[in-house]
């Protein structure tokens, strides 16, 4: 990966009190410089989705926020539509149904302006469907459940913003273990990433993401794996073994290249006393 930062939000973020991930990307488009394109295609109230993100980004002092009602393929290829993409210094993406979303602006202006962006050093986020848009391999629909099976997911193509990655969102919340792990055996040269709600990965221009937010980002690696997934019939549940996984909170890093975990800062051996 090269260019900007890729936030992938597990959907439900604090848009209330703290609002730890959306300040964090409102400081990576510039703070008092930002200015923000959200795109709200995936939403079904895309025009309150929109307005909603525009007061929140307002509040944590963006300096301009677009909303872009792209809602059809003729209007993600309007070229003033792409024109306030390419001056956008982040890009927002709402929740909602991804396979929408991919099959409105996929191959549009609309898209290639956010790549453009993208590879120019923009931040591009998305949560819920949203995040799932973001890698090449996007999960557009499945079921939920702990166990791997045959035909749990439909993969569909995303907007390539995290190549060789592959995102699920709401992920503890939804049960969503089984599809990630079952979309991993058919295709071990990915890596999985399931984000929890209010929780979102920092993927830096070096592959690094760093987890924010209240819950874990699930990690499956499943490179050195080995699966049944290519025999198994209909949806019964298939065999893989040999997967890595790792649950990172807030406060770790990981190396999505390299495939490792990044040791944290070093802690000081002795810390102040706190005061009487």
């Amino acid at each position: 990966m090269s260019g900007g930062t890729v936030i992938v939000i597990g959907g439900a973020e604090d848009k209330v009190r703290d609002r730890v991930i959306l300040a964090r990307f409102v400081a990576l488009a510039g703070g008092a410089d930002a200015r923000i394109a959200v795109i709200a295609t995936a939403s079904s109230f895309a025009v309150e989705a929109g307005e909603r993100y525009k007061a929140v980004f307002g509040e944590l002092g963006a300096a301009e926020v677009m909303p872009l009602h792209a809602m059809t393929r003729t209007a993600a290829n309007d070229e003033h539509i792409a024109a306030t993409v390419r001056r956008a210094t982040g890009i927002f993406l709402t929740g909602g149904n991804q396979l929408r979303l991919s099959s409105m602006i996929g191959g549009t202006r609309l898209a290639d302006a956010v790549l453009e962006r993208f590879r120019d050093g923009a931040v591009v986020a998305g949560t819920s469907a949203g995040a799932s848009a973001m890698s090449s391999h996007m999960i557009a629909f499945g079921a939920s459940g702990a166990t791997p099976k045959h035909r749990m997911a439909q993969i569909a193509a995303g907007l390539g913003l995290l190549p060789s990655v592959i995102v699920d969102q709401h992920f503890q919340q939804r049960n969503r273990l089984g599809r990630l792990l079952s979309l991993i055996a058919q295709n071990p040269s990915l890596l999985g990433l399931g984000v929890d709600e209010d929780t979102a990965g920092v993927v830096g221009p070096d592959g690094v993401m760093e987890v924010i937010g209240r819950g874990s980002v699930t990690v499956v690696d499943g490179a050195a794996s080995d699966t049944d997934a290519w025999e198994v019939r209909g949806h019964r549940p298939l065999m893989i073994t040999g997967v890595v996984l790792h649950s990172l909170p807030a406060g770790y890093s990981f190396d999505t290249h390299r495939r490792v975990i990044v040791p944290a800062s070093t802690v000081p051996a002795t810390l102040p006393e706190a005061a009487e």
